[in-house]
């Protein structure tokens, strides 16, 4: 007899993330294999990091930090912020939840950009809310629009700054004005996944209008400029009320031993995130110019990835670099039917992936 799950279960969207290197080895017999697919940072964590992650394992027997107190002090410290205005998670992802389950009820509207972070979308829906989406404009959110689509059933905007799969921004000018056009009890966050990779001097965190004493939440991660993409620690940053709201709802011990430790080493090594930024930038540079080189659009990135539009179908061109040990993420998943989402690698992960492109178009 079949099992019945809640109605709109079985209508969310199943999350698609890059295809694990260790499947398409066994898939198709490769032994070398290049994932650019997931924007994880290919140089790794710190040193420090790992050695940190390391010595918690001596203590798995035991129970972590439910609050994570000593990562919240780093953090708190450096951003100007109380300890009790940070959440952490397991990863920014189950943040997201968390917002979906402590603010939307049935029938509110959560506005977002779209494509965007498909997340947004699928806890939105899992809490029987409306995902209110409107279209890039030039790859951008279009904030104006956005701010049209706000009404009274709405409780939360979603702004992904810098956005994902696009790469771009919007800038300080473009968000002083449409947060002006936002009501003051309307939950806004800023999902900054990757804050750290951006250089323009037009670019404002969202912490510019927590400071100012607006509803907002910040949401920051340690799996992408801080390569920790595997051990899963997010964490945001709003009110005192918006926190207790979210700490209310958010699974205890979700930041687990290993995690909060190498969290906490990464983030105080700077002198290592710095290097990880700048060869970022030299590799952001190279894969664009080799990509236009062939003919290719790449649309401005201010992240660990870009966005190219090849001109053939893009699950096609996913395909045929997977027999040749390259993955990347075709764009017809969120709606681009001609375009990849790759990561930047290494300088000889950079190449392959050139190399093998160059061969399939």
């Amino acid at each position: 007899m079949d099992i019945k799950a809640r109605p709109n279960v079985g209508n969310l969207a199943v999350y698609v993330p890059g295809k694990p290197i260790e499947e398409v080895q066994r898939e198709l017999g490769l032994s070398q294999v290049i994932k650019l697919a997931s924007n994880e940072n290919s140089w790794g964590p710190s040193p420090k990091a790992l050695e940190a992650g390391r010595q918690a394992l001596e203590k798995v027997f035991l129970y972590p930090d439910a609050n994570a107190l000593v990562l919240k002090e780093l953090i708190a410290g450096e951003l100007a912020v109380g300890t009790e205005q940070i959440v952490t998670g397991n990863g920014s992802e189950e943040i997201i939840a968390m917002i979906a389950k402590a603010f939307v009820d049935p029938g509110n509207e959560v506005v977002m950009a779209k494509p965007s972070f498909p997340r947004y979308q699928t806890c939105v829906e899992l809490m029987n809310g409306v995902a209110v989406e409107v279209e890039l404009k030039d790859y951008r959110h279009d904030l104006e629009q956005m701010a049209q689509k706000i009404t009274a059933r709405t409780k939360v905007v979603f702004v992904c700054n810098p956005n994902n799969p696009s790469g771009t921004i919007v800038t300080e000018q473009e968000l002083d004005k449409f947060m002006g056009l936002v009501p003051e009890d309307v939950l806004v966050v800023f999902d900054e996944a990757y804050f750290e990779y951006v250089a323009d001097k037009n670019y404002a965190s969202g912490l510019k209008y927590l400071h100012s004493g607006r509803n907002v939440l910040v949401l920051r991660t340690f799996a992408k400029a801080f390569g920790l993409a595997g051990l899963r620690m997010g964490f945001g940053i709003g009110t005192e009320q918006i926190v207790d709201f979210l700490n209310r709802v958010r699974e205890p011990f979700n930041g687990n031993l290993a995690a909060q430790a190498a969290a906490a080493a990464a983030w105080q090594d700077k002198e290592y995130l710095a290097e990880i930024i700048a060869r970022n930038a030299k590799g952001l540079a190279e894969l664009r110019a080799g990509l236009e080189s062939m003919g290719c659009t790449v649309v401005p990135s201010h992240t660990n990835f870009v966005l190219v539009d090849v001109g053939k179908p893009s699950q096609e061109v996913f395909e045929a670099l997977l027999k040749l040990g390259i993955i990347i993420l075709p764009g017809h998943l969120f709606g681009y039917p001609t375009s990849l989402r790759v990561t930047v690698g290494t300088p000889e992960e950079n190449e392959a992936f050139l190399n093998a492109l160059q061969k399939v178009l």
